[in-house]
């Protein structure tokens, strides 16, 4: 199964060739594009835009606010022009990889305001507490990295994802071995194995999720 970065690339070049495609027909006063084409192209482009960036977003805006001043279904040269190339922006991004690293960045922010909750029932003294939210975040945040790597890793375990980066070098060092003990913990936390667990394994995770956040996030 393709990872989702690779068919929102494959969405948008597939729609790059239909809007390449678009005939223009010409007439005695001007050149318009075939109607059915092109809302068939823009309406689904439309739809690609706003799952890729959301509806807030500048390329689904001025998309949506060129398509509301078409009158009476007449698209002139120029205005598929404008069209097309608020399109083309929005596929250029999506090809440079920055609207992957913008989710990693809000993906970052998110499981840091997780990490920090667990290092404050730490400091209270609820290690176990600690345990469980900082294991969690830890198995998400690899999941999505690895996700972000075009690994497939739907419906494995912890362990096995940690061994689908290490095996393609994705970590290693002092990080590889660290993130070998860590399934070990996970484990003991999320099955409740509570009196296996210890303050400094709670710290051991929270330690680890906030230099892996910080390095790749």
């Amino acid at each position: 199964m393709p990872a989702v970065s690779e068919i929102i690339v494959r969405r948008f070049q597939k729609l790059e060739d239909q809007a390449r495609a678009i005939q223009i027909i010409r007439t005695e006063s001007s050149n318009i594009a075939d109607h059915e084409q092109f809302y068939s192209w823009a309406m689904s482009a439309l739809s690609a835009i706003q799952d890729a960036f959301g509806s807030d977003s500048p390329h689904y805006l001025a998309f949506q606010k060129e398509m509301s001043t078409i009158q009476n279904n007449y698209i002139d040269s120029k205005r598929l022009a404008s069209i097309r190339g608020i399109f083309f922006g929005a596929k250029n991004d999506i090809d440079g990889g920055y609207v992957f690293d913008l989710q990693r960045s809000i993906s970052g922010e998110l499981f840091g305001d997780f990490v920090a909750v667990a290092k404050a029932a730490l400091a209270d003294g609820y290690h176990t507490v600690a345990s469980v939210l900082a294991c969690a975040a830890l198995e998400d945040v690899l999941k999505r990295y690895a996700v972000s790597k075009d690994l497939q890793v739907d419906g494995k375990t912890m362990e096995d994802v940690v061994n689908a980066l290490k095996s393609k070098g994705l970590v290693s060092g002092a990080q590889k071995t660290l993130l070998a003990a860590m399934p070990k913990v996970r484990n003991a936390a999320m099955h409740a194995d509570w009196d296996k667990l210890t303050p400094q394994d709670a710290g051991s995770v929270i330690g680890y999720v906030e230099q892996f956040l910080l390095v790749h996030f």
